[in-house]
């Protein structure tokens, strides 16, 4: 209301206007750059690894017996550690696909 008593209209808010498109946006091209820098780095990583790790191990895996060098040996585990972790993921996601399509 205004001070005579007159009831006012609210003024109407502005529209927000559309922004214009970041010439300079992330686009899958730039994305694959940077995941081929960022692999770039880890392999670099993986190499300094396995210079430093050449001394020779003895290894033993249900009665299989051999010498490895220390990094290729850490590097199966890891391997193997992974693989596990990708079953363990992939039986999840099925679990709850199954799930979703039930309901």
């Amino acid at each position: 209301m205004t001070e005579d008593g007159g009831a006012t209209s609210p003024e109407p808010e502005p529209q927000p206007q559309p922004q214009p498109k970041d010439p300079l946006r992330r686009s899958r091209t730039s994305s694959a750059w940077i995941a081929v820098v960022l692999l770039a780095l880890v392999l670099v990583v993986l190499i300094i690894f396995i210079a430093q790790n050449t001394q020779r191990v003895e290894v033993s895996f249900f009665g299989w017996d051999g010498h490895t060098p220390l990094a290729v040996a850490l590097m199966i585990a890891a391997a193997g550690g992974l693989l596990l972790a990708a079953i363990a993921a992939t039986l999840r996601m099925w679990q709850i696909r199954r799930r979703v399509r039930r309901t």
